[in-house]
Parts: C-alpha cells; sequence; structure tokens
C-alpha cells in the first residue's frame, strides 16, 4: 500500500503544517487540499511546489530535489525530506507595539492585519526554512514581529500631539513598509488598521492641554509647578512662604492660549465729611449715613480771599471772622 501524505484536521486559523513523516518512499500518494500547496524541505532550502490535488511521486514531479540528490527512482528505496502544507487562503492577525514619541512619550498602539501567503516557495525558504517556523504560532508571531518593527519605527518620527492626531497618515504609511517587508518573505499584506492607541497618565494630561491650543512650554511649566507643589506638600520643613517664591519665577510669563484680559478701572473713595465713612467718588450721598456728598458752596473771604464754605463762622485760612 504506497504511503499518503495529507494535511488532515487543519483548523481555520492554521497557516503552515509539518509532516511528521520525513522518509518519502517513491510512488508516495501526495495529496493536497483546494487553497493549500505543498512545499518539499530539505537542508532549509524549498524545493518542488505542489498545487491542489492528487500527486504520485516520481522523478518527473519532483526535477529539483531529483537534480539536486541525484535521486534514483526504483520504487523501493525512500528519500529524506520535509513536506510542508502553507495555506493561501487569507488570515488575519493582531499586532501590539510599545514605542516613543519625540518628546520620549511612551506610546501603545495596537491594531489589525490581514494577509495571505502569496509566494509558498519564498516563504517556506525565508520563514519556515530560514527561520525555523514550522508551526502556525511561530509564523504568525514572526509575522507580528515584523509589524511591530515598521510600527515603533514609524511612530517614533512624531511628536505626541502629532501621533492622536495623524493616525490615519500613520496607517497609510506603517502599511506601505509592512507590505514592502512581508513581500520579501512571499507575503502579501491585505489590509492593515490601527485600532488603538495610548499613553500614560502623565502625557495623557499634556495631550488635554496641547489640545486647548496651549504652546508646549505653558504645558512644561505647568506640569513644572505641579510638580513643585507636590514637592512642597510632602517636603519637611517647607512653608507657603517657599512656594510664593517659586511660584511667580516658574510661571512668569503668561499662557499664550489666552487672550490678555482688558485693564479694569480703578475705582476711587472720598471720605464723608459728616461720618467719615469710604464713599466711592462720584457719589450724591453717603451710603452710610444719607449725608449729601455735593461739593459744598463757597464764598470769598473779606481779608485774604480765599474761599470759605457757606456758613463757616470764620476763615480757615487767615482766621478772618465771617459775618
Amino acid at each position: 500500500m504506497p504511503q499518503v501524505i495529507e494535511w488532515r484536521g487543519a483548523a481555520e486559523d492554521d497557516i503552515v503544517f509539518r509532516y511528521s513523516v520525513e522518509s518519502i518512499q517513491w510512488g508516495a500518494q501526495l495529496v493536497v487540499h483546494e487553497y493549500e500547496v505543498a512545499v518539499f524541505l530539505r537542508d532549509g532550502k524549498a524545493y518542488d511546489v505542489f498545487p491542489a490535488g492528487r500527486h504520485t511521486l516520481t522523478t518527473q514531479n519532483l526535477p529539483l530535489l531529483s537534480k539536486v540528490f541525484s535521486l534514483v527512482f526504483n520504487g523501493k528505496t525512500p528519500f529524506t525530506a520535509t513536506v510542508i502544507y502553507v495555506a493561501q487562503k487569507q488570515f488575519a492577525g493582531k499586532w501590539g507595539a510599545k514605542a516613543q514619541t519625540t518628546e520620549l512619550a511612551p506610546l501603545m498602539v495596537h491594531g489589525t492585519f490581514w494577509f495571505r501567503i502569496g509566494d509558498p516557495n519564498l516563504f517556506v525558504n525565508q520563514v519556515v526554512g530560514g527561520q525555523g517556523a514550522y508551526t502556525s504560532e511561530q509564523v504568525d508571531e514572526f509575522l507580528r514581529g515584523i509589524i511591530n518593527e515598521r510600527v515603533i519605527d514609524e511612530v517614533s518620527k512624531y511628536d505626541l500631539a502629532t501621533a492622536f492626531t495623524k493616525l490615519n497618515e500613520t496607517s497609510t504609511t506603517v502599511k506601505v513598509n509592512i507590505n514592502d517587508a512581508l513581500g520579501r518573505i512571499g507575503t502579501d499584506l491585505v489590509d492593515f488598521k490601527f485600532e488603538g492607541i495610548d499613553t500614560s497618565d502623565e502625557f495623557r494630561d499634556r495631550l488635554f492641554w496641547l489640545r486647548q491650543r496651549m504652546s508646549g512650554a505653558d504645558v512644561l511649566r505647568m506640569e513644572t509647578m505641579k510638580d513643585v507643589g507636590k514637592s512642597l506638600a510632602t517636603s519637611p520643613g517647607a512653608g507657603l512662604g517657599s512656594g510664593m517664591v517659586l511660584f511667580p519665577q516658574i510661571a512668569n510669563t503668561p499662557m499664550q492660549y489666552a487672550p490678555p484680559a482688558a485693564a479694569q478701572p480703578q475705582t476711587a473713595f472720598v471720605s464723608c465729611p459728616k461720618c467719615q465713612s469710604s464713599v466711592p467718588q462720584g457719589s450724591k450721598f453717603c451710603p452710610s449715613c444719607g449725608n449729601t456728598m455735593a461739593a459744598p458752596q463757597t464764598a470769598a473771604c473779606p481779608n485774604c480771599g480765599k474761599p470759605v464754605s457757606i456758613g463757616a463762622k470764620f476763615c480757615p485760612e487767615c482766621g478772618q471772622k465771617i459775618g
């Protein structure tokens, strides 16, 4: 009975399968299901590729192996090779990476990518043989590593605000870079998406103020004031006086996002001639005693000519008695 080589029980998310027996008989039946290819691998290098169908292994359909190793078909002598099955349907994978912006803000990004194996021979050479990724989990991990590396390289070029506000542009650029990298290992990138981006609590607060159109210098000054306040609160012996000295030096430049406040007029006060209470200048009556605040009428002193209030008995300048 001829040997039957087949990938049985393939799961929905299985990418590759390694046939467990490496001693292959001439005349063995190689069964390849739809959306699969079978690649013969020996010494870490891929050779003959078989599409879907049922194949009887002979020197005619294994020309590369036959040529390299001078295999002789006699119907009995087995040869040694590893049969790698590769699924050619579309797969979805998750990726996630940690990076830093230009101001060293931590970024946590994640998303989904969709791919398919476009060149099975190149894929088996570069990934299975070259990286030793013989299982679907190993292949998925290897592809995620490529994607994470490209994502980190790209987002590290941006500042915090740009990384959050230009995620679509970043996604397009990263997709091009990833597609080029995966193409070199026989894999086609179908689609790529960012699904989440976050940073630490400290930089999330900074992002809020940046979105309020504050300058970076203003944000840093606010954070410095906050840090100084925390230090004063926890430092033994530090009192209010220290804070009153430090804070004006830190905040001596007005926030750039706020328009300058209009100058407020200063209110002048005069004393009530009757009860001496402070009364806003221009008031007609004292709010404390009701006395009139109108300017008193005057007449000239008959002796020195200085103004004297009507009803006064003596001149306040020369002491002349007023009739």
